[in-house]
């Protein structure tokens, strides 16, 4: 259980409704100096916790024994609400919702039409004498996984860093299709990466939840087919194509190819989608770069770099929280934009200079190349037009500390030095 957990009592309670199991996260980030500013996003946390700026995080005073201070309290307090309870462990108590005075939120007038029946009944009970809470450790029966075939057929990229091109079928059972494989890369060749599409991977089929996931630089993925949630979780500088399988007869740029939260924390590599995606593309993306034909709400949320091009329809909330990195989006409505970004000014909305329109032409061309995808043959038909439909979205201040450390470059001062700090946390902490 997690989720404004702050006292003993209420690890209690979420123990005794069946967890076993505490996440603390907001109470011991204000044990260590947090003063709930909420600008972790923009990298200007005036206590030093949340911020990359050697600056500011001078002013952290927090202290490993603070959190420990904390923790131990918690634990006091629920050995003392265990004791009231007659239990003598939180094993014991686990499950046991029959000690729960429940009758005041049952008739809460919020609870009116819930039946809260499910959540607040006993499994102690009602399993009397059976275990109610884990007794045994979970099998994830990785010797069965996917990628075992793959890292078999890989063996030459492997042990001679010989190229090699594999085809296989999936099905949606098949989950985190990639990240074994590159688990077995990177411990094998760590910092010394292969070369891009050494292994490459053609799927068909329907791949299941993460394909792709934490994926390092010398894999390939192309699926034809379609592919769930959390396609490119923490993309490590691999590269990810979904198409609709070529026998496909709809227009598949207003078609969906792919689920929601695609590409979230990636921190490197590309990723090209034939086809709309869902929510929360590229949330708190850092460094990797995507193409898709249409996205749902909340696009590029929380992202601080990398690269996104929209070449279809975009959903509401669009880059809300965004702090770096760059955004082309075809056809923009302003509405669409996070409201708050938009009328404080922290992302502008731009038209392309010269340089912006060869990265998107670049990409529109790639696209078109890697996916066959015939809305970037349409657009690329007629390249004036089509620039002139799109808008660039960047972060305001991402823009100036860029401008800052390209200065410093061609001054040959140091773009990381302290004088460029220091003027970088003049513009970025004004006002």
């Amino acid at each position: 259980a997690d989720g404004q957990l702050k006292t003993g009592r209420d690890v209690v309670i979420a123990a005794l409704l069946g967890a076993e199991e505490f996440g603390f996260a907001t109470a011991p980030l204000i044990v260590e100096g947090c003063i709930m500013m909420r600008k972790c996003h923009l990298d200007t946390c005036p206590v030093g916790v949340a911020t990359q700026n050697p600056e500011l995080r001078k002013r952290f005073t927090g202290k490993a024994e603070h959190v420990i201070n904390f923790f131990e309290f918690i634990a006091e307090e629920v050995r003392e609400y265990l004791a009231q309870l007659g239990f003598r462990s939180i094993e014991e108590a686990v499950g046991h919702a029959e000690v729960l005075e429940t009758r005041a939120a049952i008739d809460h007038w919020k609870a009116h039409g819930l039946d809260l029946t499910p959540i607040l009944h006993s499994t102690a009970l009602e399993h009397a004498g059976a275990a109610v809470r884990s007794m045994r450790g979970q099998d994830h029966e990785l010797e069965k996984h996917f990628d075992n075939e793959l890292i078999r057929l890989s063996r030459a990229a492997l042990e001679k860093r010989e190229p090699v091109r594999i085809q296989q079928r999936i099905i949606n059972t098949d989950r985190a299709v990639g990240t074994m494989l590159g688990h077995v890369v990177t411990k094998t060749f760590s910092t010394d990466v292969l070369a891009h599409d050494t292994i490459d991977v053609t799927l068909t089929g329907q791949a299941g939840q993460s394909l792709g996931a934490f994926l390092p630089q010398g894999i390939t993925l192309r699926l034809e087919g379609d592919a769930n949630d959390y396609t490119g979780k923490g993309l490590s500088g691999g590269r990810i194509i979904v198409r609709p399988e070529r026998d496909a007869v709809f227009e598949a740029s207003e078609n969906v190819i792919a689920g929601n939260v695609i590409g979230y924390g990636a921190t490197s590599g590309e990723i090209f989608l034939r086809g709309t995606v869902g929510e929360r593309f590229l949330v708190r993306n850092s460094g990797a770069t995507a193409v898709v034909e249409g996205i749902g709400d909340h696009g590029c949320e929380y992202m601080t770099g990398g690269l996104a091009l929209v070449l279809g329809r975009t959903g509401r909330n669009f880059g809300a929280g965004m702090s770096g990195g760059v955004a082309y989006v075809i056809d923009l409505a302003e509405t669409s934009v996070n409201k708050q970004a938009r009328d404080s000014g922290e992302l502008q909305l731009l038209p392309l200079d010269e340089a912006d329109a060869e990265t998107v032409l670049a990409l529109i061309k790639k696209h078109a190349e890697e996916t066959g995808s015939e809305l970037a043959d349409r657009l690329l038909a007629d390249p004036v037009a089509t620039l002139s439909r799109f808008t660039k979205v960047l972060p305001r201040e991402y823009a100036a500390v860029q401008g800052i450390r390209e200065e410093a470059r061609t001054t040959g001062q140091d773009p990381d030095g302290d004088e460029t700090w220091h003027k970088i946390l003049e513009v970025t902490t004004r006002g």
